[in-house]
């Protein structure tokens, strides 16, 4: 295991929050008249986590996702939008104010996973190896509070090769595994 991928929590520097990073996503559904849940925020936000660790070795927040029955949680992200459930989260925000760096970041994770439905990315994210084996040995619907690690998600998950997301590295077999629409020609909608 490489040494970034055991540095202590308080040895890694973070860039933000999750709930900056989970209005920015709130935002960019709002400004382009697109329907959120707090299932597709969960994965969104999980998804920006998971490519700033392997692209940029540090998070770009603290907190932990826990490894739950439909795909990564964070548990106070979670009970701020519960009230919601499946429909669509409302909220009044702003657009965040980012540097341009972290700004073109997320832009780059917008583009390539905001227009999969909820479910869509559960069905990827749950078919990842950082999920999959903090569940292992968990019947499917088992509740679970397991941290699905910084580590694993370095070391397993994205260092597997050869892909681009915007100049970074990706899975060639992204959006064609699920079944789900091509996003890699697509261009921003909002």
């Amino acid at each position: 295991m490489s040494d970034r991928a055991t540095l202590s929590r308080k040895d890694r520097k973070t860039i933000t929050t999750a709930e900056e990073i989970a209005d920015y996503f709130i935002w960019v559904a709002k400004d382009s008249g697109s329907f959120i849940s707090n299932l597709k925020l969960q994965k969104l936000v999980y998804y920006a986590q998971a490519w700033h660790l392997a692209i940029h070795d540090s998070p770009l927040f603290e907190d932990d996702f826990e490894a739950w029955v439909h795909g990564p949680v964070i548990p106070t992200l979670f009970e701020e939008y519960k009230k919601f459930q499946w429909k669509p989260i409302i909220k009044e925000v702003k657009q965040p104010d980012f540097s341009p760096e972290l700004e073109e970041f997320l832009e780059d994770i917008t583009v390539e996973y905001f227009l999969g439905t909820g479910l869509e990315l559960e069905m990827m994210v749950c078919r990842e190896d950082p999920w999959m084996k903090t569940r292992e040995g968990l019947p499917k619907d088992e509740p679970s509070h397991a941290i699905i690690s910084q580590s694993s998600i370095i070391e397993v998950k994205y260092s597997i090769s050869s892909h681009r997301l915007a100049g970074y590295y990706r899975t060639k077999w992204f959006w064609h595994s699920y079944g789900c629409a091509t996003q890699r020609d697509r261009k921003r909608s909002w």
